[in-house]
Parts: structure tokens; sequence; C-alpha cells
């Protein structure tokens, strides 16, 4: 893996992350998938664009995201 990570990195640089994508995600592979990375953080990328751009988050912005997530916060989004 690279020694430098930021945000917005091709996700093809992060070698020897292991990503995945929910079970839930739709037959076309259109979803996001998520790696631990060895810093703590956690990267993001489109399953469609796998050599696109990362998004690099800490522990706590997943957490507060999927808390969001889970409350229904962004539900309007996609009503």
């Amino acid at each position: 893996m690279t020694d430098r990570i930021v945000n917005g990195m091709s996700a093809d640089l992060l070698t020897g992350v292991s990503w995945r994508k929910s079970s839930r995600s739709g037959a076309l592979g259109n979803c996001v998938e998520v790696a631990a990375l060895p810093s703590g953080e956690v990267a993001v990328r489109n399953s469609r664009f796998p050599d696109g751009p990362a998004l690099v988050y800490t522990r706590a912005e997943i957490a507060a995201f999927l808390a969001g997530a889970k409350d229904g916060e962004f539900d309007d989004v996609v009503a």
C-alpha cells in the first residue's frame, strides 16, 4: 500500500486492502465498496469504477454516517 493516503486518491493505489460491498447491493453492482485501512480509517469507492477515486473517512465519520442512515436522516435523497 502507498505510504500516503489522501482523499480522492486512486483506489487502485490502496493495495493489500480487502474491498467489500453490501450483500444488499443490486445485481448490476451499483453500490459502494468499503475497505478498512491499516491506519484505522475506512476507504469508500464506487464499485462501477474500482480504479476511480477513494474517499477516506475516520471511523467516527463512518459511524456518524451509518447512525444517520439507520435513523432515516437521508431518506429524502431517494424519496
